[in-house]
């Protein structure tokens, strides 16, 4: 008796928030998924391993043949493999790419965004809402038609799933790429430790975020903002100057715990409340309770804060699948070299949020430019002194004090005043006679 063993049709899922890709031939056994796990057997409050959301932010994913793939604008695609590709469109890939074609205007460029790579300018984004910024006067300029006025092609909506480095190709969920060359600006997302959830809270790290949390604010809302870096200070500034009630949530003793001497980060604390906004330092997030439209915030020392939004801003973290899956050396970012910024693949260089120099994740706009020149003239062949990194020149986007922060602070060092009067403080620390870090905050 002949027997006929039909194979089994495995579907596939694509998470719409990060693009990762659900596999039932594989599962997701670090989440107790075993291979051969169907997606409607999935339990509802699975999330996805990448971004936390849930399974309802899943689609069926059908590969599109690259010869068939069209831009945004409707033109047929090219697949030169003489091409350099960017992954990120970004103000890194975006700079990569303006770089390129001010030095040549011939080799052929492909852009690939997640996203629909429409040019701001994302500091913007933590002084927007006090400044009433609507979505039209953040874009500074279409994707489309920079795409056109560099000559580049662009491929929106669109996530890489791999590279072959030996290939030099890239998949993507839009078909194949072959690259030439290949320039990584994947930038760095927003991370959410435990208890914090996608389901409740909010992150503000690209256009988007911002676009939907703007369009649910109500005035007065109640906000409790986790987290008092950089990002932190700027945002609940912004927001409680726009009327909303801010309670500004920190670990440490005072905000800018890494950055400021301790009674500058005092100082800060009294210009906050004079606009509302009510800090907790050495304060932990233990729990979060949704009740209906409302979050209720159960910190370590007791306390419970019912608000409207939640919004984490707890650093940055640069996604590693691809490093591992293509072999690239990966230390909190793409490790890259400090003068041409190819990773440990020649081929592939990378710029932006996504790399780290010497284990250090780089995470700051003023050097991008330089890492853009650089690697194009790496690229093309062209004389260049390479890349030379100096500690960027901070300046907070604070309106209550002007805070400047040039070098790198280090904890265990000292702080030295230079002057301290009303309205002005100077300090400085030093090491071995040289001066390692300076700090200025200046009432304005």
């Amino acid at each position: 008796m002949n027997t006929v063993q039909t194979a089994i049709e495995w579907k596939k899922y694509i998470c719409r928030a990060c693009g990762l890709i659900y596999d039932e031939a594989i599962g997701d056994p670090d989440s107790g998924l075993v291979a051969g796990t169907r997606f409607e057997d999935i339990p509802d409050d699975w999330e996805c391993p990448l971004c936390g959301v849930t399974k309802l932010d899943f689609e069926p994913y059908v590969a599109v043949d690259y010869t068939q793939a069209t831009t945004e604008s409707g033109t047929f695609l090219k697949n030169s493999a003489e091409q350099v590709i960017i992954i990120g469109a970004g103000l890194a890939g975006w700079s990569a790419a303006e770089h390129l074609r001010r030095l040549d205007s011939n080799t052929p460029i492909t852009i690939i965004s997640a996203c629909e790579a429409n040019i701001y300018h994302k500091p913007e984004l933590s002084i927007a809402f006090s400044r009433q910024r609507s979505l039209d006067q953040l874009i500074k300029e279409s994707a489309p038609e920079k795409a056109k006025r560099l000559n580049v092609q662009l491929v929106t909506e669109c996530f890489v799933t791999g590279i072959n480095t030996q290939a030099k190709m890239i998949r993507t969920t839009r078909g194949m790429f072959a690259y030439h060359k290949l320039i990584l600006a994947q930038g760095a997302q927003s991370f959410l430790p435990e208890p914090f959830s996608p389901k409740v809270c909010w992150r503000i790290n690209n256009l988007a975020h911002w676009e939907a949390l703007a369009a649910q604010l109500k005035p007065e809302s109640t906000i409790a903002l986790v987290g008092a870096g950089m990002i932190g200070c700027e945002l609940a500034e912004d927001l409680a100057s726009s009327g909303y009630r801010v309670h500004l949530i920190e670990r440490n003793a005072y905000p800018l715990s890494t950055l400021l001497p301790t009674c500058a980060g005092q100082k800060l604390i009294n210009e906050h409340e004079k606009i509302g906004i009510q800090f907790y330092g050495n304060c932990q997030v233990e729990k979060i309770e949704a009740q209906g439209s409302l979050k209720r915030l159960h910190l370590a020392d007791g306390q419970i804060l019912t608000v409207d939004f939640i919004i984490v801003s707890l650093g940055l973290k640069t996604d590693g699948r691809l490093a591992k899956q293509a072999n690239l050396a990966f230390e909190n970012g793409y490790l890259v070299n400090s003068a041409t910024l190819q990773t440990s693949q020649p081929d592939i260089y990378a710029l932006g949020d996504c790399i780290s120099l010497n284990g250090l994740p780089c995470r700051f706009i003023e050097p991008i430019a330089k890492q853009a020149q650089a690697i194009a003239h790496h690229i093309l062949g062209k004389d260049h002194a390479g890349y030379q990194h100096r500690a960027p020149l901070i300046k907070l986007k604070t309106k209550t004090v002007s805070i400047e922060i040039q070098g790198s602070p280090k904890a265990e060092l000292a702080w030295e005043s230079i002057e301290d009067r009303t309205g002005l403080l100077h300090m400085r620390q030093s090491q071995q006679q040289t001066i390692t870090a300076e700090f200025k905050m200046a009432q304005k």
